[in-house]
């Protein structure tokens, strides 16, 4: 018996971070797919607090007898990206950065091995995740996600497929996939106020460009955007 196995794996794992894209599979997966299991990497990131409150509220809004329990898995980077930005929160990149300045090398390598290896431990072949057609990181190529399957395959002694539906797509398709979720329930920003989007960040400004060319009203609270007498959403620990 495997590992906090269960009588019957889940015919897909998607890897989730808890902002649009990786939501967006989720919701979309459990249209298709018997069961899905949700797996989040905790790596101690100076946003993850919110990103992962954000997760749990999205999937308790788009709860169904195929999702299965979140399952968080531990792969700390501080010691790794020690002084980054992504650790200490300073100088974050802003609003008129390219995508290039919120480049973590080496994210998505240390994200899949960890899932992967869950994975074959528990019997399900299928990891989804949520990589864009216009996703410009070379940890993001057809080439590395076909490679890196292969490797894992060998190395696990068993199959294990990388799936990425969206790869063909871009923001606006997605977010039209998605327009009929709880989308205010996801979680896009690097340097959050309390529990809220900060508004001025990379991410934030990517997030307001991706419901504007949907077509779709955003949701979100931006602590930028809030009244001087409003109140960003405490810090909940969760």
């Amino acid at each position: 018996m495997t590992p906090d196995s269960v009588a019957t794996p889940a015919s897909v794992a998607v890897l989730v971070s808890g902002g649009l894209d990786s939501a967006i599979l989720t919701g979309r997966l459990l249209q298709t797919e018997a069961s899905v299991q949700p797996i989040y990497i905790s790596t101690a990131l100076a946003w993850e607090a919110a990103e992962l409150f954000y997760l749990r509220r999205f999937l308790e809004a788009i709860q169904s007898p195929g999702l299965r329990q979140l399952k968080v898995l531990q792969q700390p980077t501080a010691d790794l990206y020690e002084g980054h930005w992504s650790v200490t929160g300073a100088d974050v990149p802003d609003a008129s950065t390219p995508d290039e300045a919120v480049y973590l090398p080496g994210r998505n390598p240390l994200l899949l091995v960890k899932a992967a290896i869950w994975c074959r431990l528990h019997e399900i072949a299928k990891l989804a995740l949520a990589p864009l057609g216009s996703n410009p990181f070379p940890d993001a190529t057809p080439e590395f996600f076909d490679g890196f399957g292969r490797l894992m395959s060998q190395a696990t002694g068993g199959p294990i497929e990388i799936l990425r539906p969206f790869a063909g797509l871009h923001k606006r398709e997605v977010m039209e996939l998605g327009k009929d979720l709880p989308l205010e329930r996801t979680f896009s920003c690097i340097h959050p106020v309390g529990m809220d989007h900060c508004g001025t960040c990379n991410k934030c400004a990517e997030r307001r460009g991706a419901f504007a060319a949907a077509g779709l009203p955003d949701p979100t609270r931006y602590a930028s955007d809030l009244n001087a007498d409003e109140q960003p959403i405490a810090d909940k620990n969760h």
